[in-house]
């Protein structure tokens, strides 16, 4: 039974040695450190710091009997006023962190941004990435940049899914820029897309690569099908400007 009340005590907030010694006080009307240590085998020494750190909790309270301080715990009660005030501190916490995230983001900016890389495996695999890097687009002025090969990416993929790729860029009215091979020829430029096709003879490409805000997914759609999702602002501003060049260059 008290291990399963240490189990308790320690998912509110205590640790194995403060929630072990406030359940061993319940055993006395209040108790020496020596009896306590007696009780639950930790060293006296360890003891005391336990017991001060469950006094500061609110916990437990030192009495004088004769000449000798011993503790005795406060009653079950206190361990609401404990939770509350964690939630308390916790939500002070949360109001800092609006202010401390963007100025570590920005150090961070300073030293250089470490990309953050996730890797997909197969068919299921580039599903499950694309339906990841939907959930990052939102409502923005900024275009998604696509490159791919339409032939490789209607042979892999069923109009269904395809249809809610697309749709997704269209809910958010993203505006695209596109540079694509199609043995069919070219497609359609629409109000919300500019797309280039490229001579696959001159140009094969073999990857589906999209690029959004600060993150690029990159598609191996040949033999061995695979993905990446690279999250680095300089990567992706990178590939945005190699997509710019292409589309200034055409309209000289």
């Amino acid at each position: 039974m008290s291990k399963m009340f240490e189990k308790h005590l320690e998912e509110i907030g205590l640790n194995d040695k403060e929630a072990a010694l406030y359940l061993a006080l319940f055993s006395f009307e209040n108790a020496s450190v020596l009896d306590l240590a007696k009780k639950t085998g930790i060293k006296r020494s360890t003891a005391y710091v336990i017991l001060e750190s469950l006094a500061k909790k609110g916990l437990v309270s030192e009495i004088t009997v004769g000449k000798k301080t011993n503790y005795y715990a406060e009653p079950p009660e206190r361990l609401e006023t404990f939770v509350e005030r964690k939630i308390i501190n916790l939500e002070e916490s949360k109001k800092v962190l609006k202010d401390v995230i963007p100025q570590l983001k920005s150090i961070s900016r300073e030293h250089g941004e470490k990309p953050i890389v996730k890797y997909f495996e197969g068919k299921e695999g580039i599903f499950s990435a694309h339906q990841e890097f939907l959930r990052i687009l939102k409502d923005s002025q900024e275009p998604m940049y696509m490159i791919y090969s339409k032939d490789l990416v209607d042979s892999l993929f069923s109009p269904t899914e395809l249809t809610s790729f697309k749709k997704a860029s269209q809910d958010k009215k993203l505006h695209t820029k596109s540079i694509y091979t199609y043995t069919k020829g070219d497609r359609k430029p629409t109000n919300t897309s500019q797309r280039i096709r490229v001579d696959e003879s001159k140009y094969p490409i073999k990857c589906d690569i999209t690029v959004y805000d600060d993150t690029a997914l990159i598609s191996v759609l040949g033999k061995r099908i695979s993905a990446v999702m690279i999250k680095n602002k300089d990567i992706a501003q990178t590939l945005k400007s190699l997509f710019n060049i292409v589309f200034d260059n055409k309209k000289n």
